[in-house]
């Protein structure tokens, strides 16, 4: 089962690296290897040398890395991408494992000057190299950024909002949910426990949903989000916390990767199928989601 992170793996990371980057100046940057999925542009290092680090925020599942010259370092993990701060273990689980600094995966090694914790080296490994950064300078367009839907957390994705650009919609309300210029973020997993959750058939027309089940969809995208982030993610191949234990997430899932599980609400007695959509494997339960 091929696993990409999503959103609550990549809020993890997130929350993980920035006590030790924000604030922090970048002294200097190496590269192992000119490409990870893509060429690094021209310019990387140049770019990144002499530039502070003001804020590691999120959007959607990339990293954004907002510069004092105004410019964007983003970054992809990929699914095997992690990035490490020397040996310290983080205060918040994420992919990071310690003690990776001199692993024939790192691509990509920056020392830094942290404000109050001193010299700190980042490094980023990704032994299948499906990652990717770019560096964008202040003011241009971003193609991965700028067509994004809303934060499925943020105030944003609202029962209105969603209703507005689901009404047109004729494909299945799965398929539209990942759709990122929709709803920024959301990914398999997450989109089929959320479904779930709200009890709507995968297959159902996005247009054909009615308001209550709009409103329930989008009080279970945010529930389910936040139970995922709360146990630091979900571990499928690769993701792991920063001591290299797993997330936990994937033990709270309800329908994904159950197929012919009974359904976990005592009261449906249905048993969970798996159907394709789009390419992608979908969870559900035919009986109390229709």
């Amino acid at each position: 089962m091929k696993f990409m992170p999503e959103l609550p793996e990549v809020e993890t990371v997130r929350r993980g690296l920035a006590p030790f980057i924000e604030g922090a100046r970048i002294e200097s940057v190496r590269l192992n290897r000119p490409d990870l999925r893509f060429p690094f542009p021209q310019g990387f290092v140049d770019g990144l040398e002499g530039q502070t680090i003001t804020h590691l925020g999120r959007r959607a599942k990339y990293l954004v890395a907002a510069l004092s010259g105004g410019g964007v370092w983003l970054s992809h993990l990929g699914m095997t991408g992690a990035f490490f701060v020397a040996d310290q273990r983080l205060a918040e689980p994420s992919r990071l494992k310690p003690g990776e600094a001199g692993g024939k995966h790192v691509h990509v090694v920056a020392d830094l000057v942290h404000p109050s914790r001193g010299r700190v080296t980042l490094s980023y490994s990704d032994p299948r190299r499906f990652g990717f950064m770019d560096l964008f300078a202040p003011g241009t367009a971003n193609p991965f950024i700028d067509p994004l839907g809303p934060e499925p957390l943020g105030n944003d994705l609202s029962a209105p909002y969603l209703a507005d650009r689901l009404k047109a919609k004729k494909g299945p309300i799965k398929t539209v949910l990942l759709d990122q210029r929709v709803v920024a973020g959301l990914g398999n997993i997450y989109v089929c426990e959320a479904l779930h959750m709200s009890r709507i058939d995968p297959r159902r027309a996005a247009g054909a949903l009615n308001e209550r089940e709009i409103e329930r969809l989008v009080a279970a995208i945010r529930q389910v989000l936040e139970a995922a982030i709360a146990a630091g993610g979900s571990t499928l191949k690769d993701f792991s916390q920063a001591d290299g234990q797993p997330g936990y997430f994937q033990h709270s899932f309800a329908v994904y990767g159950h197929e012919g599980d009974p359904c976990p609400r005592p009261e449906c007695g249905g048993v969970t199928g798996r159907i394709v959509q789009a390419g992608r494997s979908t969870f559900y339960c035919p009986v109390c989601q229709h």
